[in-house]
């Protein structure tokens, strides 16, 4: 692990210093996590070619996660009552990237019969935030700081997407605790890990997320969570078994806009951890990843009247009229909500580096022809 500087010991003990334990119950954590803990460290070590600033962040990074389940575990302890909490009826906002699930999620985040996850709540679950627990808590700051760290290693991150610390977030962070995730896929060249990654049984991801969910809402009773991040659209039949009362709702844009729109939101991404980065090995990952996903979509025995198809079109240019239909079959009542798209701070130009139209129509032909999509 000397090439990538990240290696287990030091990332065990600097946990242990963040959460005053000792080094042990931090190994007694990653029991659970042993097999895709080590195969990330060991293709962040060989593949992702970090730079000293990457480095860096990604072992502050890592140590949060670290400290996270530490500390989750320890609350589970003192409050066995907490795996008694029910997440009831969660909205899931599905869909592959840049097909408005963020727009959607923020729509309906504002909805006085929702609650949609923070960004620092998701990477600061434990302990469990109270009513007011942003006002003056240290982890807002830490959050922002993290957050947006990328944008200021990379400017055209502003212009494709935004975080910080106080914003709606995607509920993928949740999952990072379980180091079953996308996130570390999006952020880094990782083949070895990816390459399990794919084989995993995501089932211990979900029951991360959902403990998170649990963890939130303990000391603010939240009715029902409103939730968003396109790795669900991957895993519709586990999230289904975790949550069996969801409602899925799945947007839908011709995948040549899709695979262009991504490849350059995860290239910028990677960019801020490495100076090495391929952006067609990136955008044939992404044609793999979603052709296998949306062509599994075509054939999937998906519950009646919990899954609710959008298309991206009608929901940018139709959004008040779109969420006034969306909102009953939810169970929600509709009303009036800011529909302003977000603003950016400039335009997003990208293209699709290495992939043909006829690779595109060879992977997304019949969920073409099954979910056509407005220009």
């Amino acid at each position: 692990m000397a090439e990538s500087g990240l290696g287990r010991a030091s990332l065990c003990r600097d946990a242990a210093l963040a959460a005053g334990v000792d080094r042990a119950d931090v190994e007694r954590s990653l029991a659970a996590v042993d097999e895709p803990f080590e195969l990330l460290l060991a293709s962040l070590g060989r593949d992702a070619a970090l730079t000293g600033a990457g480095r860096a962040f990604t072992h502050r990074w890592l140590v949060r996660l670290l400290h996270g389940r530490v500390a989750m575990a320890a609350e589970s302890e003192r409050d066995p009552a907490l795996a008694d909490e029910t997440i009831t009826a969660p909205i899931v906002v599905a869909g592959a990237p840049r097909t408005g699930t963020t727009y959607l999620h923020r729509l309906l985040a504002q909805h006085p019969d929702l609650r949609a996850p923070e960004g620092w709540e998701l990477l600061f679950p434990a302990p469990a935030p109270g009513p007011r627990t942003a006002d003056d808590d240290p982890r807002v700051l830490a959050a922002d700081e993290e957050l947006t760290w990328p944008q200021r290693r990379r400017e055209e991150m502003l212009s494709i997407h935004r975080y910080a610390g106080r914003m709606h977030k995607e509920c993928l962070s949740a999952m990072s605790f379980a180091f079953r995730s996308e996130e570390f896929v999006s952020r880094y060249h990782v083949p070895r890990y990816v390459e399990w990654l794919q084989a995993a049984d995501m089932t211990p991801a979900y029951a991360m997320h959902r403990r998170v969910l649990q963890g939130l809402q303990r000391h603010r009773p939240t009715p029902r969570w409103v939730l968003k991040s396109p790795v669900h659209l991957n895993n519709l039949p586990t999230l289904l078994a975790t949550y069996p009362d969801a409602r899925v709702v799945i947007t839908h844009r011709d995948p040549a806009e899709v695979l262009g729109s991504v490849t350059s939101l995860v290239a910028n991404l990677r960019h801020a951890f490495s100076d090495r980065v391929d952006e067609a090995e990136i955008a044939r990952y992404h044609l793999d990843l979603y052709g296998r996903s949306l062509d599994a979509l075509v054939d999937a025995d998906l519950p009646e009247g919990q899954i609710v198809h959008l298309d991206h079109h009608t929901l940018v240019t139709q959004p008040q009229s779109t969420l006034d239909a969306l909102c009953p079959r939810l169970g929600l009542p509709p009303i009036p909500l800011d529909v302003r798209p977000p603003a950016e701070a400039g335009s997003h130009r990208y293209g699709l580096p290495g992939v043909g139209d006829h690779e595109i129509e060879a992977a997304f032909g019949r969920y073409r022809r099954r979910f056509p999509t407005q220009a």
